[in-house]
């Protein structure tokens, strides 16, 4: 038997975190779709020696409304950190009603995906907010329309901060797994680990605040004084302001990960992404788990057969 998951794709995929976090647990990326021009270039710029020769030929999509979803190669778990503007609470909060740029129906790209290829989970990733827009209607749709394609749904609201990234950042992540009845869901969110890194780490130079503030798409420039403050610390005494480096290690990617020469646009590009090393955990306990049930299936399918071979 070898059924492990091997294949992801990397949907609404920025800069690559969920890549970058099932890179490191050994999987491959078959598919990714990604719009903003400065995110694909980073992405082409950091993943090229990743992926296959033809990756971004063939499987680098732009527009997801316009990709062939039976043309996307086969694969085994679907990542997207899909748009959060509809969600959230510096959007207009209008969920599925919004129609600007499609933005609010691009989760229903997502079903159809799932719907077609049938992979055999999915990893999604949203604000917090999304669980009481509309009164939690909004998540309950979602939910709803996961389940009639026969998949599980778990949901919890993961921080940076409790995988050792030093920022709050509170997002929702959602996984499911195929064919998984409520009867069957045994599947479990890793638990927090200690913090062990800090501002200080993140600065190399003392930091009071511990926790840093979560990494913003705009607004920046506040003043350190100010309560919408996000990107000013007390540094060694000094008021500080975060580059891009800090903010990749705040994020969990490389010191030598390329964003762009801008540095408004590098901070976005952050700001966008997923917190790599949360994602990575919660992955792990994905695979682990797929695993588990690979070998439970297995063994009550085939062991009496083996034991009347013996």
């Amino acid at each position: 038997m070898n059924k492990k998951p091997k294949k992801i794709i990397d949907l609404f995929a920025g800069i690559g975190g969920f890549h970058l976090a099932f890179h490191k647990l050994g999987l491959e990326c078959v598919f990714a779709s990604e719009i903003n021009a400065d995110a694909r270039k980073s992405y082409k710029q950091n993943f090229k020696s990743y992926v296959s020769k033809d990756f971004f030929e063939k499987s680098f999509n732009a527009d997801i409304y316009q990709q062939d979803k039976f043309a996307i190669p086969d694969f085994d778990i679907l990542c997207a950190g899909f748009p959060c503007q509809p969600f959230s609470q510096i959007g207009y909060k209008k969920g599925f009603s919004e129609d600007l740029e499609g933005r609010g129906n691009l989760f229903f790209e997502i079903a159809k995906i799932l719907e077609i290829k049938r992979p055999k989970a999915f990893f999604l990733e949203n604000v917090q907010h999304l669980i009481k827009h509309d009164d939690g209607r909004t998540l309950d749709i979602i939910k709803q329309t996961i389940e009639k394609l026969d998949y599980s749904f778990y949901y919890k609201v993961i921080r940076a901060s409790d995988f050792n990234l030093p920022q709050h950042r509170p997002r929702i992540f959602m996984v499911g797994f195929l064919g998984e009845s409520n009867e069957q869901k045994m599947f479990n969110f890793p638990k927090p680990i200690p913090l062990q890194n800090s501002m200080s780490d993140v600065f190399e130079a003392e930091c009071p605040k511990k926790i840093g503030y979560t990494l913003r798409l705009g607004g920046s420039d506040s003043g350190i004084h100010d309560r919408r403050n996000w990107d000013r610390y007390w540094v060694n005494g000094v008021d500080t302001k975060i580059k891009p480096l800090h903010g990749k290690r705040m994020q969990g990617f490389p010191d030598d990960f390329y964003l762009s020469e801008s540095r408004s646009k590098s901070m976005r590009l952050l700001g966008n992404s997923v917190a790599v090393d949360a994602v990575y955990y919660v992955a792990k306990n994905m695979i682990d788990y797929m695993n588990d049930k690979e070998k439970f299936v297995f063994n009550n399918l085939f062991e009496p057969f083996l034991k009347v071979a013996v």
